[in-house]
């Protein structure tokens, strides 16, 4: 029989390509020996967005979120390919009308990790060390944490990163564990940043793998691929971010995950939102029944916002 084959769309950097691949391979894991599918065939697809070609300033001042999803999401909607892989945290909270995430693949570490040749945390750096991350998130974390630290931002993928602070422009950079794990090169990181320290972006450490609505064989394919844990934490989390009407240009975090209780697994959420220059921060805890786990997220986010007033949101907004 000729093999099925499917058309994966991702970016092109490292660590993109590195997860199209992971998908690509539980797939043929999955249906390896699929009766009446015969082998399974992929291309990937590279496709450019805007998020890539803009390198000369930070992504918040040219329209935040789907900066690395829009070019990718429009070769879906047109059929140039059948699924689109995307790290999670990249993806705004609303899909074009006619898409859908079909499967999250199992979370990675969702932990920031500290780089630095200086340094063995965030800790130990030394007052007015330059920190520099192009997250507004981590910016206004490490602001809070260390308002004696200096940080500046800095664009590129990882290998771009990793190699202007070799090349001494900064002290120290963050980057997500997840993408130095999926690299195989976490022995570049310090330390892992605890996340009682730091909490993650939203979605952190998931890959979300998109389809068109209506394609029910490409959902059937990728249903086994699905972790239900995963897709449980994420959801709740971009909930907790649609509630905050966050963006690119708002300092967000959330994690949630469950947790082992006395009569079962329980769903903890935790939530912040702060100010760019660190110095306020609002933050909230839920715990409940996994089934509660998006009004527990909900609930989260109304009473950051009853605390922090509509004021301060609608000036990160700005």
């Amino acid at each position: 029989m000729q093999a099925a084959r499917i058309r994966i769309g991702t970016r092109g950097s490292p660590l993109a390509l590195a997860q199209a691949r992971e998908v690509e391979a539980r797939l043929r894991a999955a249906h390896g020996q699929s009766a009446g599918l015969g082998e399974l065939a992929f291309d990937i697809r590279i496709i450019k967005t805007t998020g890539d070609r803009i390198q000369d300033r930070p992504l918040a001042e040219a329209g935040g979120k789907g900066l690395f999803t829009k070019e990718i999401e429009e070769a879906l909607l047109a059929g140039e390919v059948d699924l689109a892989v995307h790290s999670m945290k990249d993806m705004p909270t609303l899909l074009p009308e006619g898409l859908t995430l079909a499967a999250f693949l199992p979370r990675e570490d969702v932990r920031d990790a500290l780089i630095s040749p200086k340094a063995a945390s965030l800790a130990d750096l030394p007052g007015g060390a330059v920190v520099a991350t192009s997250s507004l998130r981590r910016q206004a974390q490490v602001r809070h944490l260390r308002p004696d630290l200096r940080v500046v931002p800095m664009r590129g993928n990882v290998e771009t990163r990793l190699r202007k602070l070799a090349d001494g422009v900064a002290d120290a950079t963050l980057l997500a564990l997840a993408g130095l794990n999926r690299l195989g090169i976490a022995d570049r990181a310090a330390a892992p940043v605890p996340v009682e320290a730091m909490l993650p972006a939203v979605a952190q450490g998931a890959i979300g793998v998109e389809i068109r609505a209506d394609d029910e064989r490409m959902a059937q394919l990728l249903a086994p691929l699905n972790h239900e844990p995963t897709a449980l934490a994420v959801t709740a989390e971009r909930v907790f971010l649609a509630r905050l009407e966050g963006s690119c240009r708002t300092p967000i975090a959330a994690l949630g995950e469950l947790v082992d209780g006395p009569g079962g697994p329980r769903f903890a959420f935790q939530g912040m939102i702060l100010s760019p220059d660190g110095r306020q921060c609002f933050k909230a805890q839920r715990e409940g029944r996994p089934e509660e786990a998006l009004r527990l997220a909900e609930d989260a986010a109304a009473e950051i916002l009853a605390a922090a007033g509509p004021e301060f949101v609608r000036s990160l907004q700005g």
